[in-house]
């Protein structure tokens, strides 16, 4: 299926950065937010207290007690846990040793167990932005505790089991893969690359269908990508600038990519399109979050997203 630009229309509003979103079967739209940690649309905002100084919300996930767990991808990274009264808690700051200090997201899965990427060793976090550097990792929280699941990624970006509970899906911004492990109960296998990506794309988000499709959202190109089963590439949405493309390209090529390079996308409508929720009674409702915007990009389609482990808490 291809959707149109003037089939998309948006939601929210006054939301700073709101790079994740995910949502529930009571209709909820949440998001993170750079001021608030996290937003709920339609809801007042609340202040954050016990901020730390270069916090920077990325990727979150909503636990059974209605609490969020928050990926600080600035200073000092780390999960952190947002609670009824908006307080800030750190959650995990390490796996096996390893500092989490550049924490990009935190997901839950069906069996109620956590993952974390971290998506570089390097510091500052630009310095990875180049094929091949593969310095990050997949961590997981379960009873036992966190530990490094799958190392060696190619700046390891949003990571989450599929419906089946088969794999792990994760996308390597940098290395422009989308690539899966195959997950034995708490084992991941070796990396199976499913796609790789070209001509501005560089995937940041993930979400499922209910056909087995992989949604994809890319940065940079402004463009929504659907991996079928067998690995073809369609695409969904496109709002892409060929003079953008094309300048992100030849910096790339000279492993000269920067962070102007990548915030380059948000000079578009999608404002770079970071990632990908599907929402609505019957999970139809698409709604991406965004690195340049202050509200959500949303369109209806005709596949409908598979059901989030949290859809129902």
């Amino acid at each position: 299926m291809m959707v149109s630009m003037s089939d998309v229309t948006f939601i929210g509003e006054d939301l700073f950065r709101p790079e994740s979103v995910l949502t529930t079967a009571r209709g909820e739209i949440f998001c993170s937010d750079h001021r608030t940690g996290v937003m709920q649309l339609g809801k007042a905002k609340r202040a954050l207290n016990g901020v730390p100084e270069g916090f920077l919300p990325n990727g979150i996930a909503l636990l059974k007690n209605r609490e969020v767990l928050v990926a600080n991808l600035g200073a000092g990274g780390g999960v952190w846990r947002i609670d009824h009264d908006a307080n800030l808690h750190p959650w995990l700051m390490e796996a096996d040793g390893e500092p989490l200090t550049i924490t990009n997201f935190v997901g839950i899965d069906s069996m109620n167990r956590t993952w974390v990427s971290m998506s570089t060793r390097r510091s500052p976090r630009e310095l990875s932005f180049r094929k091949g550097v593969g310095d990050g990792f997949i961590a997981m929280v379960d009873e036992s505790g966190a530990r490094i699941m799958a190392d060696g990624i190619g700046f390891t970006n949003e990571c989450r089991v599929d419906p089946s509970g088969k794999w792990v899906y994760v996308n390597e911004t940098f290395d422009r893969k989308l690539s899966r492990f195959p997950l034995d109960r708490n084992r991941l296998g070796q990396k199976e690359v499913v796609v790789e990506f070209d001509d501005g794309n560089f995937p940041d988000g993930l979400s499922f269908d209910e056909e087995g499709g992989v949604w994809v959202a890319c940065v940079v190109s402004n463009r929504v990508l659907r991996v079928t089963q067998s690995g073809a590439v369609e695409v969904v949405l496109d709002d892409s600038d060929r003079a953008i493309i094309e300048a992100a390209e030849n910096k790339y090529r000279q492993n000269e990519l920067g962070r102007a390079d990548v915030d380059s996308g948000s000079r578009r409508i999608l404002g770079n399109v970071s990632s990908i929720a599907f929402g609505g009674a019957d999970r139809r409702q698409v709604i991406l979050g965004t690195l340049g915007n202050n509200r959500l990009a949303t369109f209806r389609s005709s596949i409908a997203g598979a059901a989030p482990p949290h859809w129902h808490f």
